[in-house]
């Protein structure tokens, strides 16, 4: 794909690489927004069915400004197109996530001005702002201490400049698609003392993070990963600092696989299967079997510490292929069963509550705000025993509440939570995977009203839950109040003419802006068009 910016000068183009196809722009309507008229297309874009052979011919998106100007029907002066915003959206204020590749592993922005030209689009639209990943991969990524900010600074300063809001994600963990992996010097490490990361049953381990069981050792050169996490953060916050509490709103600290508050129980599981297994225990590493003996040692019951539960099921198993699972007779009732979950699920809880704690003090100063993820693990919630929640380390089964204390733990460091799979819905999940993410969402909800902890929510893909974008507007118009929505995320579908429409109108209705008789689709060649009287008229073109 090529990109072509075009102004009064010369179009300046650039090849992406990213697969869209053909682009028009076909309809429009207009509204008027606190005596401020906005004429805004509705960008849908027409492809034609294409061989796959042809999904590689490069095409052209071209974003044209030019200046006019226009009177409007008020004695006060309209402010700039960043204060044209409803007020209906002070309730939900709607992100986009920027690609998870954004910056690169030298410091350099991918895609800049395909980048840049989907900011404005998403601008015009009306969205607030735009998450960026930050890695620890990338930003220190050749020793401790040796920090490179450049490309992420880059992005900060392009967000800025459209004028949009910037939610930044730290992430200390690694991804295989695309391949950003843990800092080189930390890989090193890992090489010589495998035990900094999560070990299953089988001896397996888990590369994509640090274990929680070596937050407080000093394995890496010396310091603690808390050390070091916490001298990343201080550095972010020098780096970025004319940013904070302008530009940037708010921060999510990382914690653990994905960003999210979770053992990795489910990364081994069969992608080909469409009813996913339970999960297994991630505690079979020599610093977690450390923790499990001295903890059953205090309790009186020493051999309890010797490794985790015996009978229970491997990764892509079902909940009655062992005993642990049972809805009846199951382990998890026996004493030991409950011995094991309440220390299994307390670690959890004191990993997330310290590194919430580290980022609250860190920038608790700064004008933004704190924010942590948490997953969605639906599967077999409609059984007694909740087993994928529990290999995770969520202690919630039918007899059990495992949300409280985390939504405790959220509000003693005054931090908002995230909540993924807000496009997923009952009614599209397979049967025999006994799943309700409603239900799962909506007693997460519950704890965290009653703990006064704000709650943020995401959808669970791009490419979409059936029904996703009807189960997003509803979660965000009930009666629960949703603090931020970030829609993720931004690539080579997010603007294809399969995807980009649906969101258009999803974003109109978070707006709840009324169409007139005139905004009926168009069928010709128009372009976006924002008049104010600042003597702007950008317009937004495909060809």
């Amino acid at each position: 794909m090529e990109v072509s910016l075009m102004g009064n000068s010369q179009a300046n183009v650039v090849k992406t690489g990213l697969p869209y196809r053909d682009l028009r722009v076909c309809c429009s309507y207009k509204n008027k927004i606190d005596d401020k008229v906005l004429f805004v297309n509705r960008v849908s874009f027409l492809g034609q069915n294409r061989s796959a052979n042809l999904r590689k011919a490069q095409l052209r998106f071209c974003t044209k400004a030019s200046v006019q100007s226009q009177p409007l029907p008020s004695d006060r002066d309209s402010g700039p197109l960043s204060s044209a915003r409803p007020k209906s959206l002070d309730a939900v204020r709607l992100f986009v996530g920027l690609p998870l590749d954004t910056v690169s592993d030298a410091n350099t922005v991918n895609h800049a001005k395909a980048i840049a030209a989907g900011l404005k689009a998403l601008k015009l639209l009306g969205v607030e702002g735009i998450e960026l990943p930050v890695w620890w991969g990338v930003a220190e990524k050749e020793a401790m201490g040796k920090y490179n900010w450049s490309g992420y600074v880059a992005v900060a300063e392009m967000v800025e400049k459209i004028g949009l809001k910037l939610h930044v994600s730290l992430c200390f963990h690694a991804l295989k698609q695309p391949t950003i992996p843990l800092p080189d010097w930390v890989s090193r490490i890992g090489e010589s003392q495998s035990s900094i990361f999560y070990t299953d049953q089988s001896g397996q381990q888990f590369k994509g993070c640090l274990s929680m069981a070596v937050d407080d050792l000093p394995v890496l050169d010396g310091k603690t990963p808390i050390q070091v996490y916490q001298e990343f953060c201080e550095s972010f916050k020098s780096s970025f600092k004319p940013f904070m509490g302008t530009t940037i709103t708010g921060i999510s600290m990382g914690l653990g696989p994905d960003g999210e508050l979770r053992y990795p129980s489910h990364h081994r599981l069969a992608k080909s299967s469409k009813i996913p297994g339970v999960g297994e225990f991630q505690c079979c590493d020599r610093n977690m079997l450390n923790l499990l003996q001295q903890h059953a040692e205090a309790n009186g019951n020493p051999l309890w510490g010797l490794r985790g539960p015996h009978d229970a099921p491997s990764y892509d198993e079902s909940p009655n292929s062992n005993s642990f699972f049972k809805d009846n007779g199951g382990s998890w009732e026996s004493p030991y069963g409950d011995f094991f979950l309440s220390w299994y699920s307390s670690q959890l809880i004191s990993h997330g509550n310290c590194l919430l704690s580290l980022a609250s003090s860190t920038f608790g100063k700064t004008g933004v705000s704190i924010y942590g993820k948490i997953p969605l693990i639906h599967s077999w919630y409609k059984t007694r025993s909740h087993p994928s929640e529990l290999t995770a380390g969520f202690y919630n089964t039918a007899k059990r509440d495992g949300y409280a204390a985390v939504a405790e733990m959220f509000a003693k460091n005054s931090c908002k939570m995230i909540l993924p799979g807000m496009d997923l819905s009952d009614e599209h999940q397979p049967r025999e995977s006994f799943s309700s993410p409603e239900s799962l969402l909506a007693q997460i909800r519950t704890a965290c009203n009653k703990h006064g902890v704000e709650v943020s929510g995401q959808n669970s893909s791009v490419t979409g839950a059936p029904g996703g974008f009807e189960q997003m507007k509803k979660n965000l118009f009930g009666e629960n109040v949703v603090d931020l929505f970030t829609y993720q995320r931004m690539g080579a579908y997010f603007f294809s003419p399969e995807h980009f429409p649906s969101f258009t109108k999803f974003v109109r209705n978070l707006n709840q802006l009324e169409l007139h008789g005139d905004d009926l689709p168009v069928e010709e060649e128009v372009t976006e068009s924002v008049h104010t009287n600042a003597n702007t008229n950008i317009q937004v073109q495909a060809a």
